[in-house]
């Protein structure tokens, strides 16, 4: 019997998979996280090796049997000479954990845990960012430049974005709001415990920390969804982003099976679970490009490290049974009447 692991490794947890030759799942076990840039490479590889290891023991397969193949679909490793330098790592470190490597940036796990043809990665979390994966690999991004350059349509941008109107308008200053700011302000003061914009100023100086701001856009699409209409436009607005950051790559697209079908667009991150709030200003941002064929925005509903298994079976051409449309829910479609028009749109 042949056995194939992949593995989904974030900042703060990770998981890993084991399937065997009919391509059955037979194991799934959680981890503790595995970015590199967090632990470093030492612990990354111990924090590997113990994950298998744990998963073996519970799908009953003898310490000793070596995995065919181990993918690796992990957050932080998007230099190719990172991901060199962490196979030899486990070479030499645990000769009998593998057989075969293929390591990957986290993205990569993602869009092939839905398809085998490539598509975009549009990730919307605390930070945002959109990556492109042709059918030959190849990648093209939009986005991801980080918090002082970018980070539009995010969660900490949202966030900004709504202490930024609140100052503007409180101080005078390009009072362009059209909408009632009292009631995010009401808000922004008790997610901090505030009273007044100097008292919030120490989050953004002595003590920034973007992961204690952006939540505050959870607050903010509660507010949205019982009709506050300031929060409401926040949320249009990083639609828009989103979907502008995808009309970015449309040309970037290789003419061959993407173009002939359907683009498939895979949502990650926390601010895409109030889609609703964010599906008007995605479709005005998608006017940006001619776009000649539907799009379907996707949503996993299995670990990423299904793609990185995959992957790592295709890589010693290994044909692992898969069904690709079991790992994902489509959220939404979007679908154009005339490719001639991008503007005539059937929604």
């Amino acid at each position: 019997m042949k056995y194939f692991g992949g593995i989904e490794g974030g900042e703060t947890n990770s998981t890993c998979i084991i399937c065997d030759e009919k391509g059955e799942c037979i194991v799934t076990k959680e981890g503790l996280g595995t970015n590199h840039s967090l632990i470093g490479m030492i612990a990354l590889v111990a924090r590997i090796a113990e994950l298998v290891q744990r998963s073996k023991e519970s799908a009953n397969i003898s310490e000793d049997e070596t995995l065919d193949a181990l993918g690796l679909s992990l957050s932080g490793l998007w230099q190719k000479h990172k991901r060199e330098e962490l196979e030899k790592f486990l070479s030499s470190s645990y000769p009998n954990l593998a057989k075969s490597y293929l390591i990957m940036e986290d993205a990569m796990g993602s869009i092939y845990t839905a398809s085998p043809n490539g598509g975009v990665v549009l990730t919307s979390d605390i930070s945002s960012s959109a990556l492109l994966i042709n059918p030959d690999g190849s990648t093209q991004t939009c986005g991801g430049w980080g918090i002082f350059i970018g980070d539009e349509g995010s969660a900490i941008y949202i966030a900004l974005r709504a202490i930024k109107i609140i100052f503007n308008e409180m101080d005078g200053f390009r009072r362009t709001c059209p909408y009632p700011i009292e009631g995010v302000w009401d808000l922004i003061k008790e997610y901090f415990k505030i009273e007044t914009r100097e008292e919030l100023m120490t989050n953004f100086f002595q003590n920034f920390d973007k992961s204690l701001i952006a939540p505050l856009s959870t607050k903010l699409a509660e507010a949205a969804e019982k009709g506050n209409r300031l929060a409401q436009s926040l949320f249009r607005e990083a639609g828009e982003d989103l979907g502008t950051m995808t009309a970015a790559l449309i040309p970037k697209i290789q003419p061959d099976s993407l173009k002939s079908n359907t683009l498939n667009i895979l949502c990650m991150g926390s601010v895409w679970s109030n889609l609703s709030l964010l599906k008007e200003g995605f479709r005005k941002g998608l006017q940006n490009a001619t776009i000649p064929f539907a799009i379907n925005l996707l949503r996993l509903n299995k670990s990423s490290a299904f793609g990185a298994c995959y992957l790592a079976a295709d890589h010693i051409e290994f044909d692992l049974p898969r069904n690709y449309s079991d790992n994902y829910d489509i959220w939404y479609q979007y679908q154009i009447k005339c490719a001639c028009n991008p503007r005539n749109r059937n929604y």
